[in-house]
C-alpha cells in the first residue's frame, strides 16, 4: 500500500551506508550497559545497512497520522507522526518482519516470548519528540520486559533518566539503522525521551518492537 508522502526536510545520508540493499549485519556487537533497579539497555550502531532505503520506502508506504491528546484543560497535536501494526498486522516492508523475528530469536532466552507488534513515529525535524515516560501500558507496569527499536534517517538522541527524576543518565545518538533494546525493569524503573533540538536535523523513522499486552 503507497500511503501519502508526509512533507519532510532532506534527509542527510549516512556517510557509511550508501548501498541501496538493504541487510542486517550480526548482533554479537551489542553492548549491553546495566542501569538500577534491574534496568538495562544493549545498543548496536549500524545493524542495519541499506537503512537511508528502508526509510525512503517507509515514509512513502505508511500511513502515517498525526493525533492529538489533551494536556490538562488543552488538546494538543502530539509532536510526531504516528503509525502502529498490533499482532497478526502485515508489516509495511519485509525487512521489519526480518527484523522482529531476528530479534525475537536473538532474546528468547531472556524475553521468553516473540516481540508481536511494531509502533512507528516518524519524527520530521528537531520540533517534533515524545516526553519522558515509560512503556507501561500493560504488563510492563509490574513484570520485566523488553522493548526493540531500530531506527532510520537522521540520528536523535534518546535519553535514560530514572523514573524518580534526576538529570539525564544516559544519552544514545539513534538513527542510520541504529539498534537499542530496553530490557529488564526498564520500563517500570526508568524514563526514556526523544528530546526537541534547535540544531539542523533531518527526519528520523523509529520503529519499536514489544511483546504482546506492551504499549
Amino acid at each position: 500500500m503507497t500511503a501519502a508522502r508526509p512533507a519532510l526536510p532532506g534527509l542527510q545520508g549516512s556517510l557509511f551506508d550508501q548501498g541501496d540493499e538493504i541487510r542486517f549485519g550480526p548482533l554479537d556487537g551489542l553492548r549491553r550497559t546495566p542501569l538500577d533497579g534491574g534496568a538495562w539497555v544493549d545498543h548496536l550502531p549500524g545493524w542495519l545497512l541499506g537503512a537511508d532505503a528502508l526509510f525512503e520506502e517507509l515514509v512513502g508506504r505508511v500511513p502515517w497520522r498525526a493525533e492529538e491528546r489533551p494536556m490538562y484543560d488543552n488538546v494538543v497535536a502530539v509532536p510526531r507522526l504516528l503509525a502502529h501494526y498490533g499482532e497478526g498486522a502485515p508489516l509495511p516492508h519485509p525487512a521489519l518482519v526480518e527484523a522482529r523475528q531476528t530479534l525475537g530469536a536473538h532474546y528468547a532466552p531472556e524475553l521468553g516470548e516473540p516481540f508481536v507488534s511494531a509502533g512507528l513515529c516518524l519524527y520530521r525535524d528537531g520540533r517534533d519528540s515524545v516526553a519522558w515516560h515509560g512503556d507501561r501500558t500493560g504488563r510492563s507496569a509490574h513484570h520485566d520486559t523488553m522493548v526493540a527499536i531500530l531506527s532510520l534517517g537522521d540520528p536523535r538522541d534518546l535519553a535514560f533518566r530514572p523514573r524518580s527524576g534526576g538529570p539525564t543518565y544516559l544519552r544514545l545518538p539513534l538513527g542510520h539503522g541504529d539498534l537499542v533494546v530496553m530490557g529488564g525493569s526498564c520500563q517500570r524503573t526508568w524514563e526514556h525521551a526523544v528530546p526537541k533540538t534547535s540544531r539542523a536535523v533531518g527526519p528520523r523513522i523509529s520503529v519499536q518492537f514489544r511483546p504482546r499486552g506492551v504499549r
